[in-house]
């Protein structure tokens, strides 16, 4: 099939999801509907892609994990490190020798070093899936930063697990020393990468533009290349491309905080990222399902693996998931008591989580695409041309866990979050007053700056005069966001109401202007290039305040 094509039905199943899903009255996680097309487009149609996992990471890992660096909450990631790390590493690790022990005793067919490759590339959680299944059963924003934090960071440890359990199989040795190190080289030198590589591009992009002008359609472009930049010249090194993609998007953030950006070029940069976000997570989904008839049909082939019926397969997918979850429980409440345990004997009380968020920790825990993509990649062959042992039955068991992880979290979280507080509400106070400073120094800022500027003469009176009158009416907006930014004042609901009732008066105002000038350029033949200019000024000014509203 056309790869054109095939891009353009993907894309197209992604958007008759959304839409289904809209239309639906009983919300089913998004993620199984859009493997459910992607079936649909096998069976009814079909499709048969042959997946390259190479590009299939290439292309779709690295803009995601990028844009999960970017995005994720770097106070909270930097407050939980710790757990991160705790389940990025200890965790993956605790695994690989968990289920790969399991898997060896459970399927003689398989061997003990291809089942602790198996075990690898099942360890690492998936960004998009953990997000994608939480979207309708929000967990509690502390435990949501730790999940995301540890989907980051997983995949190289998972990834590197992986590698040296292949090199395993078909050396036949194995050496825990060069493992160890290699550990060390592959993730150390990715994020070094990762870094490297935003802080040059962003120097080059930010001495070109103070010479030139800064153009929003190339700065999107700059964006959109550092991730594949990142993830590039960490695999010619060959160090951890997914985490260099994922640190380039940390960083991406701090110098994000230098502020020299364009206005137009953060907000239009948001909305194309964002429609790049949801393009790749629904194809990945949408693939996924595409990919489960050619599950199906390999079921027949696996009598060389010691395995003769399909129901026995069902069985090992069912409790290689099971015993994932288990020891993603057990771990994380070794890891919650033994802290809790170290700090009273140094005289401090830590709370240990309730047994409920320790159950969320595990069910979340949703395989996606890194176990996809990364089993794919096992070899077909050995160095002596024989086939490489039990390669279908591996990638048929990471198939059907990912599918069951993601059943038991579509059912299992919406059950586990049912009543539960959403919002982490330790620290609530000092961040609203951290909030309330922040915004009152702004706004004071902002009036000084204003009065600076109309403290000196212009030569022309008129341009006094027209300046003067602008200020006073900036000045006025200002001093109104400090008084109704005043908690203290009586009253202090009503100035809000207030607020909000005159954004949704401008907001009716913009509505309006709009309307007229549509039918002035229908009524009276207006230029299209006016009419595209004012309408783009007003859809900004909705957009501000819209996106005021949301925050």
């Amino acid at each position: 099939m056309d790869v054109i094509t095939m891009v353009l039905v993907f894309l197209l199943a992604v958007i008759v999801s959304r839409y289904i899903w809209n239309f639906l009255p009983i919300k089913i996680p998004l993620p199984l509907l859009q493997i459910a097309l992607g079936a649909g487009l096998s069976y009814g149609f079909g499709f048969d892609v042959e997946l390259e996992p190479h590009l299939f990471l290439f292309l779709f890992i690295p803009p995601l994990l990028f844009l999960d660096g970017w995005r994720i909450p770097k106070g909270a990631f930097f407050r939980d490190w710790r757990a991160i790390l705790a389940l990025a590493i200890g965790l993956v690790v605790f695994t690989v020798l968990g289920v790969g022990a399991l898997i060896d005793l459970m399927i003689p067919g398989i061997p003990l070093a291809v089942a602790l490759a198996l075990a690898a590339i099942l360890s690492p959680t998936d960004p998009v899936a953990v997000s994608a299944m939480t979207a309708n059963a929000p967990l509690p924003s502390r435990l949501m930063h730790v999940l995301e934090g540890e989907s980051l960071l997983n995949d190289a440890t998972g990834l590197v697990c992986f590698s040296f359990a292949v090199a395993a199989a078909l050396t036949g040795s194995f050496s825990l020393g060069s493992a160890s190190l290699g550990f060390v080289k592959v993730a150390g030198g990715g994020i070094v990468v990762g870094l490297l590589v935003t802080a040059v591009v962003s120097a080059v992009n930010r001495f070109l533009v103070g010479r030139t002008v800064e153009e929003p359609s190339m700065q999107i472009l700059v964006s959109l290349l550092i991730p594949f930049t990142a993830y590039m010249a960490a695999e010619h090194i060959h160090v951890s491309g997914v985490l260099a993609a994922a640190v380039a998007g940390i960083a991406m953030h701090y110098v994000e905080l230098s502020g020299r950006a364009l206005p137009s070029t953060r907000m239009q940069r948001n909305a194309v990222w964002d429609t790049v976000q949801a393009a790749l997570n629904g194809i990945i989904f949408v693939l996924l399902g595409e990919q489960l008839p050619r599950l199906l049909r390999s079921l027949p082939e696996l009598e060389n693996a010691q395995v003769h019926d399909t129901w026995h397969v069902f069985g090992y997918v069912v409790a290689i998931t099971l015993a994932l979850g288990a020891l993603r429980f057990l771990w994380v409440w070794i890891i919650t008591h033994g802290v809790a345990r170290y700090a009273l004997r140094r005289g401090r009380i830590i709370t240990v989580p309730p047994t409920r968020i320790l159950a969320l920790t595990a069910t979340a825990g949703v395989r996606g695409a890194i176990t996809l993509a990364g089993i794919l990649t096992l070899p077909t062959f050995m160095p002596d041309g024989s086939p490489f042992p039990a390669r279908d039955l591996a990638i048929v068991l990471a198939m059907g866990v990912i599918l069951m992880s993601l059943l038991i979290a579509s059912v299992g979280l919406p059950l586990l979050t049912r009543g539960i507080d959403q919002v982490d509400t330790s620290g609530m106070v000092s961040a609203a007053g951290k909030e309330g400073h922040a915004r009152t120094a702004a706004a004071e800022a902002a009036i000084r700056r204003v009065e600076r500027m109309i403290a000196s003469p212009l030569p022309n009176r008129t341009e006094e005069a027209t300046r003067a009158e602008a200020a006073a009416h900036v000045l006025n907006v200002y001093r109104r966001r400090l008084d109704y930014g005043d908690k203290a004042i009586n009253g202090g609901t009503r100035a809000r109401d207030l607020v909000e009732t005159e954004r949704r008066l401008r907001l009716a105002a913009l509505a309006a202007e709009r309307d007229e000038l549509y039918r002035l350029r229908r009524s009276q033949g207006l230029d299209d290039s006016l009419v595209q200019k004012l309408v783009r000024e007003i859809d900004l000014m909705e957009a501000s305040l819209t996106r005021s509203s949301a925050h």
